[in-house]
């Protein structure tokens, strides 16, 4: 089908892409707006994937702090970028604030998957593999149920992989992936603290 022009200024509003993509995304799509959006976006966060995993300098940024109104729970985030230019733009502020508050109110205990140590994870697994068993459930799901239980406890205990508490649709590592291809540059949450008055715990930092 033939793409007007409307069309192609139309997804161009609403995913900010340029007018070239916008048009191949429509005739990829045949016309479908939904569609080429989820397209054009699935691309950009490709892009930033790539920028993320480039080796590049990100020696800029903030420290970003925030405390709770009754001012027993407070924050502390430091978020990395490669240019000061990026690191004092609106939409580099609006992230690192976003995500002060997000800790604050999940309370991750990691950055990445990677970062949870490896006998923190075989102790969950062992724990749901044993209720997998005693559900009678049979075994040859056995490790399909607890892989999805596993994932379940990244997403509690991991940053990246939680769900982003303004928006629920996209998890914290869609967000970053978001603010790369927005910012055009490489972004990394460094480092987190976050206390609780009265809370007991041997660290409360992640990322080192």
């Amino acid at each position: 089908m033939a793409i007007t022009a409307q069309q192609v200024k139309d997804l161009r509003d609403a995913t900010g892409a340029g007018p070239l993509d916008c048009k191949k995304a429509l005739e990829t799509t045949n016309g479908d707006v939904q569609k080429a959006i989820d397209l054009l976006r699935e691309k950009g966060l490709a892009r930033a994937a790539k920028k993320l995993g480039a080796g590049r300098a990100m020696n800029e940024g903030l420290i970003e702090t925030y405390k709770h109104f009754n001012n027993r729970l407070g924050v502390m985030v430091e978020v990395n970028c490669e240019t000061d230019f990026v690191a004092n733009t609106d939409q580099f502020r609006v992230f690192v604030k976003d995500l002060a508050l997000h800790i604050a109110n999940l309370n991750p205990e990691y950055i990445k998957r990677e970062d949870v140590p490896e006998a923190i994870i075989e102790a969950e697994r062992q724990i749901q593999r044993r209720r997998v068993i005693e559900e009678g459930k049979p075994e040859a799901v056995a490790d399909k149920i607890v892989d999805g239980r596993m994932d379940k406890f990244f997403q509690e205990i991991v940053l990246m992989e939680q769900p982003f508490l303004r928006d629920d649709s996209k998890t914290i590592k869609e967000l970053l992936h978001e603010a790369v291809v927005g910012l055009g540059e490489a972004i990394e949450i460094r480092r987190f603290a976050r206390f609780a008055l009265g809370e007991v715990t041997d660290e409360n930092s992640s990322g080192e």
